[in-house]
């Protein structure tokens, strides 16, 4: 019997999850659960890592003994270590506004094309080389004084046993790292003036990376939808995933990069799997329009279940207003339904005035938006998807699920809900020895994870809404 820890951390709250395999049989059980809080400190949005780590500790003690722990993460964030190894400050959230205007500084010195063809990542504000870019400006103190980079997957498991690594699913987040060599792109550094020796040797998902009371620390995929992607429960090479939290990741593995410059304006990435191969994918806002409008309510003194949203949602007129998901105004926190309200305003479309249509726009703009990142893959990859498995919390979103499958028109696999902490489990799991593949690994969650499946029914009923919803975000 081996027994495994895995901590997942999401944006909003993060679990230890402990697995026992008998070499046949895989069973989970959620030790411990706790809120990741972020707040403002020292005029950034921050996250708090000494609460966090006192919850990895809580969540040791409460799993009692185990052969291995393993930590995922969201992507980009990092902490900045002295000369000691000591973190310098609290790690600054993707969400601060830091970064705004970094982007078209660097592409005045390094173009788009030759950025993406480079690292293979859309380029976006909240990718670590313009946190980094953004930091040098306006700290450089703490650039002068800053010897090691570490992730935050890394920066966890530093803490826990004193590693000093950098995994590599988390690098391919940074848009720093080269797709083709899984190396750092010398031509992205030189460009920027980022010496190499900032970061930590890059290792391999599933490397061994120190050991914790006699249990092996494990670099599992660092990033938290690779370990979701690795517990994909199909063997089929045209299945796409779509790991739905508080963001969306939709995509599909390839066995090397796609680099061109229609990828780039695709905003695709190329990602690094978990077994080695490229998880080609588009980042869009996922739940977060979902969770962040039920705290706006909350805030103004109406209380909502997500079972009440969806009811209201369900009420409420079909395709009658849209918008982009990916609209910078509704990446802060924040008053979303009013943002919801401004957007269809400006855009000439009927506004949402109730709960109800406000949540009705937002599932249908994800649905339609899924839709419109699948066909991009097709067209890219030369593809014909023949299902799409939602992975992660969107899969125990019914409503989200049976809309994405009718407005795509290919049936969406829902679950399993923890795909996230199971894909770090399965790659412990192959650490130690007791399973031998990705593949295997899949095929043990598939039989061990409830799954629902949703056919498509009424694709032709949101085609003149396609239209619409297209002509509206290009």
């Amino acid at each position: 019997m081996k027994r495994v820890l895995a901590f997942d951390f999401g944006a909003s709250s993060g679990r230890a999850i402990l697995a026992e395999y008998d070499g046949e049989r895989l069973t989970c059980r959620e030790v411990h659960r706790f809120e990741n809080c972020p707040r403002e400190q020292n005029g950034h949005f921050r996250w708090d890592f000494a609460d966090l780590m006192k919850n990895v500790h809580q969540g040791i003690e409460k799993a009692g003994a185990f052969d291995s722990v393993g930590f995922d993460t969201w992507g980009v964030d990092f902490g900045l270590l002295d000369e000691t190894g000591a973190l310098l400050e609290d790690p600054v959230h993707y969400r601060d506004g830091r970064t705004e205007g970094m982007v078209e500084q660097a592409l005045a010195r390094l173009n788009a094309d030759t950025l993406y063809a480079a690292t293979g990542s859309q380029i976006m504000p909240i990718n670590t080389l313009f946190q980094l870019l953004a930091m040098r400006q306006s700290a450089p103190d703490t650039w002068n004084r800053a010897k090691r980079l570490l992730f935050m997957p890394d920066l966890f498991a530093h803490a826990l046993c004193g590693a000093d690594v950098c995994e590599m699913s988390i690098a391919s987040t940074s848009q720093m790292l080269d797709p083709r060599t899984g190396g750092w792109s010398r031509e992205v550094l030189d460009a920027f003036g980022i010496p190499e020796s900032l970061f930590a040797p890059l290792v391999n998902s599933g490397t061994v990376v120190g050991e914790y009371r006699g249990a092996k620390v494990i670099a599992v995929a660092g990033h938290d939808t690779q370990c979701a992607v690795a517990a994909l429960p199909s063997a089929d090479p045209n299945a796409a995933f779509l790991s739905c939290g508080t963001w969306s990741l939709l995509g599909c593995e390839l066995d090397s990069p796609v680099l061109t410059r229609e990828s780039r304006l695709a905003a695709l990435s190329n990602e690094r799997g978990a077994g080695g191969k490229v998880n080609y994918l588009k980042n869009i806002i996922g739940l977060w329009l979902i969770q962040e409008s039920r705290r706006q309510w909350r805030r103004e003194g109406q209380e909502y279940s997500y079972a009440r949203l969806e009811q209201l949602a369900l009420a409420a007129e079909p395709l009658r207003s849209f918008i982009d998901p990916d609209d910078p105004s509704f990446t802060p926190p924040g008053d979303i339904p009013g943002r919801v309200r401004a957007f269809c305003q400006r855009t000439g479309q009927p506004v949402p005035e109730t709960v109800g249509q406000v949540m009705r726009c937002i599932y249908e703009s994800l649905a339609l938006k899924y839709r419109f990142a699948l066909e991009q893959l097709s067209r890219l990859t030369g593809r014909r998807f023949s299902a799409l498995h939602v992975l992660g919390g969107g899969a125990k979103d019914g409503l989200l699920c049976r809309m994405t499958a009718d407005c795509t028109g290919v049936p969406v696999v829902a679950g399993p809900v923890e795909a996230t902490a199971l894909g770090n489990i399965l790659i412990q799991l192959m650490a130690l020895g007791e399973v031998q593949t990705i593949r295997e690994g899949r095929v043990l969650i598939a039989r061990a994870e409830p799954l629902k499946r949703f056919e498509p029914d009424g694709r032709d009923r949101w085609q003149s809404a396609c239209a619409r919803f297209t002509h509206l975000i290009q």
